[in-house]
């Protein structure tokens, strides 16, 4: 094939645009877009090696794959390699057993499926991922294993025009799939090949069912009709769309126009600038990202002044360095143990494994940091199941003392309440599930949540007199529910919201939200107490950074990050929630148990206690630090 230099340019733009919404999302909202247009021209330049050497029946599997690694696994490699290194001085252990998973998957091309189990392409705490932006190259790798097998298998039964048919059938397929999956996950839909395959499949439609016109007018019309589609979807879509449904046919559809229309001396596309950038924009695209998160990971400011220019440049060196390496291409399967980049490959596997096995090599750290480390998994070493209602003893079974119900934030003080009591003879309840607070008559925007149904159990255990006269503690991470996430790492990128509602409205105002909280909270407290001794506990102080790890960054990173808040911001966050917990509890009789009173005594809410954390996270108390509040748990024996 004669070098496209309109598809050289369309690199460009892809990748610009790419860049640009990466480092500053403000300018570009739409920017993510560029990758579409990305598989687009992939999908028509592997059509046309496939088909043009199955026409010919010369198509060589081997040497397709072998072509493949040699172009793609060496930057990718060289880009992970150096994080490795980097990752070594610089992060700490939780942080570099992540790249360490991150980088087996990347380089096994499996990455999208890892992805896809997280919070979603732009919630914020994506930008902690060093590799996220690997999931591409995972789907295209998937691409070029499955279609050309699927087209070797099908041409031993049909001819070649059936077989072109074949393509069509199975772009709709993939288009209409996109589109349900889309609406019914589409954090997961963004990651996964099934919803991407139809925009590489357009790009060989654009390979199979050329245009015959001829009319230079009217191409060059096509042609801009498809620059002027790609531009506007970068400025008309946002995170808030649904992506990739139907509407990434605007930004597709427009990279079709450009490589179906197949002018080569349109400026706009061919132009020095243009034809340099489309030659470094695989190597732009691999080391793009993780200098986003570079400059993420270590809050620098105007970070994209530097960052822009710097992934420009970088991948400028990788082009000129690494991808233009000429690698030997082999023709046989038996010839598999010449080929240099599948060395690569298990080195860079090998080494992300053994950081991901190791846990981050804690050693690294120095002493302190090791300590601060370990209480990140310092939790209730009792394995309750906090993932479906199934009541959880502490001690002697036979008799209970205590009941302790709510979300995690119970599980994590389920200990606490348990020392105050001999476990030989006595034992404590533990009625506690994750993202589940007892609030009666509570509904969950989270489709799946279960809570209302585990609620509903747990009234009826109570009112069962199983249980009567003896006491019940109500522990809940009531901010998050009714205000939102306050950590920046966990809010998604549309922003902090509620957890629950009450009723039909499904977006009240925050004061109606916390009317109706007050209502259903005095329903529930009065409904336990009419049987057994209630008590509330207020809310936790919620840091809004993870201690532990703020505290090993400021050991290993030499950094002076703040550990505590202020009373003053606690109080900001929670005051209309704590007079609520007050009033709801006098009107009931029920007692309200207050951790302030000890976790911040000075003004400042601790999160280290003796030079060791106190939370395991940024809001769950680990064993260490829950053990603080055993004299608040205490009144409840007076």
């Amino acid at each position: 094939m004669q070098f496209r230099y309109d598809i050289n340019g369309l690199r460009a733009i892809a990748v610009l645009a790419v860049v640009i919404f990466h480092f500053n999302p403000r300018w570009l909202e739409g920017g993510f877009a560029g990758v579409d247009v990305f598989f687009v021209i992939s999908g028509f330049l592997m059509t046309s090696i496939i088909f043009s050497s199955v026409a010919k029946n010369s198509f060589n599997l081997f040497k397709f794959y072998n072509a493949r690694a040699n172009r793609i696994i060496p930057v990718l490699a060289a880009m992970s390699a150096v994080l490795l290194v980097f990752g070594w001085y610089f992060l700490i252990p939780p942080d570099y057993s992540s790249l360490g998973e991150q980088v087996t998957k990347s380089a096994s091309f499996t990455s999208n499926l890892l992805f896809a189990k997280g919070g979603g392409y732009f919630d914020t705490s994506e930008h902690t991922k060093w590799l996220l932006h690997t999931w591409s190259l995972s789907v295209e790798w998937q691409f070029y294993i499955f279609f050309p097998i699927i087209i070797i298998i099908l041409k031993k039964y049909l001819n070649f025009s059936n077989l072109k048919r074949i393509v069509i059938g199975l772009f709709l397929a993939s288009f209409i799939y996109c589109i349900y999956a889309t609406y019914k996950d589409t954090k997961t839909a963004y990651f996964l090949l099934t919803t991407r395959a139809w925009e590489m499949l357009l790009g060989g439609l654009a390979f199979l069912y050329p245009w015959s016109l001829k009319n230079k007018s009217v191409l060059m019309s096509t042609q801009c009709i498809g620059l002027i589609l790609i531009i506007a979807s970068y400025f008309l879509m946002s995170n808030y769309t649904l992506w990739p449904g139907y509407m990434a046919l605007i930004p597709t559809l427009g990279a079709y126009l450009i490589i179906i229309s197949n002018q080569q001396n349109n400026i706009l596309i061919n132009n020095p600038i243009f034809n340099s950038i489309g030659k470094w924009s695989y190597s732009i695209y691999v080391w793009h990202w993780p200098l986003v998160v570079l400059g993420f990971y270590f809050a620098f400011t105007n970070w994209w002044m530097y960052g822009i220019p710097l992934s420009i440049f970088l991948g400028f060196l990788s082009y000129h360095f690494i991808e233009k390496i000429n690698f030997p291409r082999y023709a046989s399967w038996k010839e598999i143990y010449k080929v240099i980049p599948f060395y690569i490959f298990l080195i860079i596997l090998a080494c992300g494994y053994s950081i991901k096995k190791m846990k981050g090599v804690e050693s690294r750290l120095p002493e302190q940091a090791q300590i601060a480390n370990k209480e990140m998994s310092n939790s209730n070493p009792y394995k309750c199941d906090v993932r479906n209602f199934n009541p959880c003893p502490i001690g002697n079974s036979s008799q209970i003392k205590a009941i302790i119900i709510g979300d995690s934030h119970s599980d994590s003080l389920t200990t606490s309440l348990a020392s105050i009591f001999n476990l030989n003879q006595q034992g404590v309840l533990s009625l506690s599930n994750s993202a589940c607070p007892f609030i009666l008559n509570a509904k969950f925007y989270k489709k799946d949540s279960i809570c209302p149904e585990i609620n509903e159990k747990r009234l009826d255990l109570i009112e069962s007199k199983k249980y009567q006269n003896t006491p019940i503690v109500l522990v809940g991470r009531y901010p998050s529910y009714l205000i939102g996430e306050n950590d920046p790492e966990r809010i998604p990128s549309s922003g902090a919201k509620p957890l629950l509602y009450f009723g039909n409205d499904i977006n009240p105002s925050q004061q109606k939200q916390f009317n109706l909280f007050e209502q259903n909270l005095e329903t529930t407290l009065c409904a336990v107490s009419q049987s057994n001794p209630t008590y509330i506990v207020q809310p936790i102080p919620e840091l809004g950074f993870n201690a532990p790890k703020r505290i090993m960054q400021n050991i290993f990173n030499h950094k002076n990050l703040p550990t505590t808040i202020s009373l003053n911001s606690y109080e900001q966050r929670t005051n209309q929630i704590r007079q609520i917990i007050e009033k709801t509890a006098s009107k009931c009789g029920a007692t309200v148990l207050d951790p302030i009173n000890i976790l911040c005594k000075s003004g400042e809410c601790i999160s280290e206690y003796n030079g060791r954390p106190i939370y395991k996270d940024g809001d769950h108390l680990s064993e260490y630090g829950n053990k603080l509040l055993i004299p608040m748990f205490e009144k409840i024996l007076e």
